[in-house]
């Protein structure tokens, strides 16, 4: 019988999310401070690259894998959001709306491991 890694994978995801939300938070905190450059962190797909949780493939081609380590980088520039007088990037529309993705995902995850975690429990009740 093969260990059931659902529970690791949610607890990476959710520490993640934890470090995503603390990182849009300052943002929003550091809106209005001159020169601040705007965070976020690469996506959870670099998290589960470096992980030893591998998907099953029918031919090696079918994923490719990528050397990104999950970090906080600078956010670029887009052409939607400008750079104010201060110099600061931070465009809080688009913070708000990462918090939100931040809140879906969370309860996702917990929605998630809280229906396995049932499903488990009926197993072992029989």
């Amino acid at each position: 019988m093969e260990p059931i890694q659902l529970f690791e994978l949610a607890s990476r995801q959710a520490q993640w999310l934890t470090v995503r939300q603390n990182i849009v938070a300052g943002n929003i905190a550091n809106a209005n401070t001159p020169h601040y450059r705007a965070k976020d962190v690469l996506p959870f797909e670099s998290v589960l690259q470096n992980t030893g949780i591998q998907m099953a493939a029918t031919h090696r081609a079918h994923f490719t894998e990528s050397p990104e380590a999950a970090q906080v980088t600078e956010v670029s520039t887009l052409d939607d959001v400008a750079v104010q007088q201060s110099g600061n990037t931070v465009a809080l529309e688009e913070e708000m709306m990462k918090t939100g993705e931040i809140k879906r995902d969370h309860e996702l995850n917990a929605g998630l491991v809280k229906a396995f975690h049932r499903m488990m429990l009926m197993t072992v009740r029989k």
